[in-house]
């Protein structure tokens, strides 16, 4: 387990003379914010745009499916407005299209940037045949683009796994121990399933509030063969920054357990991770999880992942399923 806290910077003078003008400064109305949410933990970011359109790349896999078919639509109407206008101040430039009408001359750049000719409607001048080349090219890289973007949303590996809502904290072979169960919610096996449990402490001290990032230590961080469900475990003794906390305490400092997982799916031959977090409410002392694998008549194992994060009351040191004693140091 390794522990660091975070120093207290002293900013360096400022000078009003050679500030870089292009680096905003606290107070400033043009100061970009983006906001971050993890789980329930939320927090933002300064300096930083929530929609960079100098990464449209990153910002069109990011963005939700509403977001993305909205922008999608608002951009498809915005080419084709563009090109109408250009179609619509210079009357006679399309043929057949009525003097005037707007109308004709947005459906006609419709059918054009869709490389989509009725014959009704028709360049009839050189201007008019410049504008619908430009917009016959601009249409082959929209359908492109738009093609990859949405292969890539589509074709985006998912780790689907089911996380307890809950993490929980009971005894085991005598001593209190945090537990967090996931399940693989595909159809088939995981392979080579690495986690990670971290906590992230907030105390005061006489300098103010300080924050402590602390890398836990798991019973088993890794299991070659993940098929049905996992159960990460961490012992609160001398050497957990948990150690001595209760519920009480553990909200007043803001514990907050984060959670990563990587897996490799056989499947598409790639790896699948997924990140959580549990913020110290969602911790629940002196309860354990309840049995999620039944047994059938032929002895085959059924895992209910409807009762991943179905909790009891914490009565023994029972043995927990999934668990992996500690494995000895080299």
């Amino acid at each position: 387990m390794t522990t660091g806290s975070t120093r207290s910077v002293v900013p360096a003078t400022r000078h009003p003379k050679r500030r870089d003008p292009r680096i905003p400064i606290e107070g400033e109305h043009d100061e970009k914010v983006a906001r971050v949410r993890l789980g329930s933990y939320e927090f933002k970011k300064k300096g930083v745009s929530r929609f960079d359109l100098r990464d449209p790349y990153h910002l069109a896999v990011a963005l939700t499916w509403p977001q993305f078919l909205a922008a999608l639509l608002a951009l498809y109407l915005s080419v084709n407005v563009v090109f109408a206008a250009l179609f619509w101040l210079v009357p006679g430039s399309v043929a057949n299209a009525r003097p005037d009408s707007f109308a004709d001359a947005f459906f006609f750049s419709i059918e054009t940037l869709a490389t989509v000719g009725y014959g009704e409607m028709y360049p009839a001048t050189l201007y008019g045949h410049v504008v619908a080349s430009a917009e016959i090219v601009c249409g082959l890289g929209f359908t492109a683009i738009l093609t990859g973007l949405t292969f890539v949303r589509f074709s985006r590996p998912r780790a689907k796994l089911v996380f307890a809502a809950n993490p929980v904290v009971a005894m085991h072979n005598g001593k209190p121990t945090l537990m967090v169960r996931i399940g693989n919610g595909l159809a088939g096996v995981l392979a080579d399933a690495a986690a990670k449990l971290n906590v992230l402490l907030s105390e005061t001290s006489a300098e103010g509030k300080l924050f402590y990032r602390a890398q836990e230590r798991l019973e088993r961080a890794h299991i070659p063969i993940f098929p049905l469900f996992w159960t990460l475990m961490h012992v609160l003794d001398e050497r957990s920054p948990l150690h001595g906390y209760d519920a009480a305490r553990a909200i007043e400092a803001d514990a907050r357990v984060f959670l990563t997982l990587e897996a490799r799916d056989p499947t598409l031959a790639t790896l699948v991770h997924e990140i959580r977090t549990c913020a110290p409410a969602d911790i629940r002392v002196g309860m354990r999880y309840t049995e999620a694998v039944t047994i059938a008549k032929d002895g085959t194992p059924v895992l209910d992942l409807t009762r991943i994060g179905a909790l009891e009351p914490d009565v023994g040191d029972r043995q927990e399923p999934g668990w992996t004693e500690r494995e000895e140091e080299g």
